[in-house]
């Protein structure tokens, strides 16, 4: 039988798996964002993704830790709107996760609730704005219901997964009433959003690398 939690030291590589896909798709997030943004979306995310990899590759961390330096780093390192809503998810995760030593399904549904609380808290968005809130809130309602099921913590992963799929999948068909793509009104309709990409991009990163470790 699989374990039901996970030690927080063993996951602090999943960071690294964080970072390589964002960096990886740089250039795929820029092109979403050129069709109804300014184009930079993937620059700036790779950026601050990328300096954070190096300061973990320097110093790992377990995952709460590299939470936070991944939260400073984008505070830091990005412009726009998207260095503060990832900074501030990822950085209240982390408080979440402050002196805790292991993460098990209970545990990763209360911390991603306060990781997308603080994003619709800044940003004010909801689901059918579209934004990255698109993702967030499928996601974690397919993995609340899960739960509620009874299903095991690495079946609440995939149903996490999927949700994020669909929330991601509807945002080509919405007309964005949030951002710069909302000057755009009707032409934003038919083309994916950004932000709802690198974000399906690392909820998948961070599933796939906890359900590896139960």
């Amino acid at each position: 039988m699989m374990a039901q939690s996970v030690d927080l030291n063993a996951a602090g590589p999943i960071l690294g798996d964080i970072v390589a896909v964002i960096v990886g798709n740089a250039a795929y997030l820029s092109e979403l964002d050129g069709a109804t943004g300014d184009g930079d979306h993937g620059v700036n995310m790779g950026k601050g993704f990328r300096i954070t990899g190096q300061k973990l590759a320097a110093a790992p961390q377990p995952l709460g830790e590299g939470f936070a330096t991944l939260a400073e780093t984008l505070l830091d390192e990005i412009g726009g709107s998207m260095g503060p809503l990832y900074g501030s998810f990822f950085l209240d995760m982390s408080t979440y996760l402050r002196g805790r030593t292991s993460i098990d399904r209970a545990g990763f549904g209360q911390m991603l609730h306060k990781g997308i609380d603080a994003v619709i808290d800044l940003g004010e968005a909801k689901v059918g704005d579209k934004s990255l809130v698109d993702v967030l809130i499928p996601a974690i309602t397919a993995y609340d219901d899960a739960v509620a099921r009874g299903e095991d913590f690495a079946a609440c992963l995939d149903a996490l997964k999927d949700g994020a799929d669909r929330g991601f999948e509807s945002t080509k068909g919405l007309v964005a009433k949030i951002g710069r793509a909302s000057r755009l009104g009707e032409r934003s309709r038919g083309f994916y959003d950004a932000g709802a990409a690198s974000c399906r991009m690392i909820l998948h990163a961070l599933a796939d690398g906890l359900q590896k470790r139960l």
